[in-house]
Formats: structure tokens, C-alpha cells, sequence
């Protein structure tokens, strides 16, 4: 387990593919400016076939009234192409943005962490970590106020977490 809090990182904007819930392409921009959402959850996946990033999304999905109730946003960024993201959402039907990163180059700019070198950035589901960010978006200038690192695939943030940190940011 790894979670770090930022103290206000700017982080950079990106467009992506959405093939879930919100608009298509989905933008961190046009997120960030959206004047009922104060929070945006990232959710980087690993692959595809990933069992935990399968379980996370379908819990997160059970709870996300919860998120909508604090004015977070959570969006899920799969670094897969867009056919194979649009079968995660034919079989999970999820309430919020669902992204494809083909390239991985949104992955890679937020630094998700790629374990066993050559390897590990070859195939995915071997190397790619998970990672959680809880960005305050209240100033329409999104900066990270939370990180979370998984070490192993399973290794997550819990979903209580989450909810705690968007609450903290509120009460700031």
C-alpha cells in the first residue's frame, strides 16, 4: 500500500475516448470547469483482463452515489483501445467515464507505475500498477490533492478512503 497526499501538483490535461457515461471525448478540461463537480477521481487501470480492476469498478459503481453526492466525479482509464473498453461497459453498464488510452500516453504522463523494465511496458497486465488520484477540481485548474500507488495489481485504495479524501478537500 502506498498513498501519498500531493500538496496541490498541477496535473496535465488530457482527452480520451469515453465509452461510458458523460461526454465522448471526455476532457479533464471541460471536467475541471463544470461548475457542480468540485472532485475528479482517476482511476488508472492495468489491463484489460484485470480481475481487481474489474472488482474496483463494479464496487465503485455499486457506491457511486456516494461520489455524486459529494460532487466527485470517477473516471476509469483503461490503457487499452477502444473496442476492447467498449466490452467492459457492455458488461458492466458503468455510471461514469469509462476512458481508452491505446497509446498509454495518458497513463504514462501521470506516471502510473510500469514494474519488470522492458517486460513490464511490453505487456500490461504483467507490468502496469494501479493508481488512484483524487484531483480538486474547485479552481477549474485540476490539481492532485491525493495518490495512491499500488505496489502489487490487488494493492487499492479502499473505496471509504476515496470518499474521505474528497470530503476532506470540502472541508478545506
Amino acid at each position: 500500500m502506498s498513498d501519498t497526499t500531493v500538496p496541490s501538483e498541477r496535473v496535465p490535461d488530457f482527452e480520451l475516448p469515453n465509452v461510458a457515461a458523460g461526454p465522448d471525448p471526455f476532457s479533464l478540461a471541460a471536467a475541471a470547469a463544470d461548475p457542480d463537480v468540485d472532485a475528479v477521481v482517476l482511476l488508472f487501470q492495468r489491463d484489460y483482463h484485470c480481475g481487481n480492476c474489474r472488482k474496483q469498478v463494479q464496487a465503485i459503481a455499486d457506491r457511486y452515489e456516494e461520489f455524486e453526492a459529494l460532487s466527485a466525479s470517477v473516471v476509469s482509464i483503461l490503457p487499452e483501445p477502444v473496442d476492447r473498453v467498449r466490452e467492459w461497459q457492455a458488461s458492466y453498464d458503468l455510471p461514469f467515464a469509462l476512458l481508452a488510452d491505446p497509446d498509454t500516453g495518458v497513463s504514462d504522463a501521470y506516471d502510473q507505475p510500469v514494474r519488470f523494465g522492458i517486460l513490464g511496458s511490453l505487456h500490461d497486465l504483467v507490468g502496469r500498477m494501479p493508481v488512484a488520484m483524487v484531483l480538486d477540481v474547485r479552481s477549474s485548474e485540476p490539481v492532485a490533492a491525493y495518490t495512491y500507488e499500488g505496489r502489487m495489481p490487488a494493492d487499492r485504495p479502499e473505496i471509504d478512503d476515496l470518499l474521505e479524501e474528497i470530503r476532506s478537500l470540502r472541508a478545506d
